[in-house]
């Protein structure tokens, strides 16, 4: 009885496991991947304190996600200097922004990366602009200008600037405009109060399908925002997938159990 419990358990660490390995960090058209990163940075933006009244809705950019997965090949705890003018990486933006996340492979996601950026908000002071620490990467997640983002993750070996680290994952997201100029990042105030003439407000952000070009990786609850049930329904099965599996597993432990003189024909 002990080898069943401890086959069962081992059957559940396994199958519950959600750990990145090398082979299966997300790319950047991976659509999970890429609705997580809008998601995860307009809850942030919505939920900002002070409240925010021109707070503009952010919307996934391929251009963006293709530089940001550029740089982060090179594997750089560092800034790309190439951002910014004179270089002109982006058919839309003079100067692009760039938060960077590098971890273990193991707990690496979409989520902690962000929050992890968005926590800076503790040592940020927004009414005197003063920073006890690194604020840097809060202020461009909540830059009110900033509606156009792109991620990517590498798997690093090793990463330049961060020695101490080995076989990491690299999470790098640009941002268009860029922001973290010396002013705050948005207005303060009623939500949507100062949106842009013809916004209009979702989830206290403002909205514009003409500014933010919505074709796809969008918020489900964005206007228009297609959703695609192929692979809605491939995400139920990737999930259950396991449930069916342990289940399988406890079923036949327990017939051969009741019944061990079983034989199972073909």
């Amino acid at each position: 009885m002990r080898a069943t419990l401890a086959t069962m358990a081992w059957m559940v660490s396994f199958v519950s496991s959600d750990s990145y390995t090398a082979n299966t960090l997300p790319d950047i058209d991976n659509e999970d991947f890429v609705q997580d990163c809008v998601r995860i940075h307009n809850k942030f933006r919505s939920e900002v304190n002070p409240t925010a009244s021109d707070m503009l809705y952010m919307t996934w950019d391929p251009a963006l996600a293709q530089i940001a997965k550029a740089w982060a090949k090179t594997c750089q705890f560092a800034h790309n200097v190439q951002l910014k003018s004179p270089h002109k990486l982006h058919p839309n933006f003079t100067s692009l922004g760039e938060n960077i996340w590098t971890g273990s492979l193991f707990i690496f996601s979409v989520s902690s990366a962000i929050t992890a950026w968005y926590n800076e908000i503790q040592y940020y002071d927004f009414n005197t602009l003063k920073c006890k620490k690194v604020c840097g990467h809060y202020t461009q997640v909540v830059w009110a200008d900033s509606y156009k983002v792109g991620c990517a993750v590498q798997f690093c070996p090793r990463v330049s600037g961060f020695e101490s680290l080995s076989n990491g994952a690299h999470f790098i997201c640009n941002y268009g405009p860029a922001g973290n100029y010396p002013t705050w990042p948005y207005k303060k105030g009623a939500t949507c109060s100062t949106c842009p003439n013809n916004d209009k407000c979702l989830d206290n952000l403002c909205v514009n399908p003409q500014r933010d070009k919505v074709t796809r990786y969008y918020s489900v609850v964005y206007p228009g925002w297609p959703i695609y049930l192929r692979n809605r329904y491939t995400s139920l099965f990737l999930i259950v997938r396991p449930v069916i599996l342990l289940l399988s597993v406890i079923i036949t432990i327990l017939v051969k159990h009741r019944y061990p003189n079983l034989v199972l024909l073909d």
